[in-house]
């Protein structure tokens, strides 16, 4: 097995115990099951807020950046009849 595998099974591992503890007996136990699962995909970005926030700001870095070079040129089409 590859350590890309093994780093992705460590990682869907604790990601799944944390959604269990989290339905059980976490601070969101009163959400539903998937609700949890979902956080556990993402478990980093809950357990260190700052990351969240980090992530969440370098997403939106990208979205404009994206925005700014992949975006609409301005101005009339050149090629449209008159």
């Amino acid at each position: 097995m590859k350590l890309r595998h093994i780093l992705l099974l460590i990682y869907g591992a604790v990601g799944l115990l944390y959604a269990l503890y989290a339905y059980f007996f976490g601070a969101t136990s009163h959400r539903g099951l998937f609700y949890n699962l979902g956080q556990g995909i993402v478990w980093p970005a809950v357990m260190f807020p700052a990351l969240g926030k980090f992530i969440g700001g370098l997403i939106w870095v990208l979205v404009i950046a994206a925005l700014v070079f992949f975006g609409s040129k301005g101005g009339r089409p050149k090629d449209r009849d008159r």
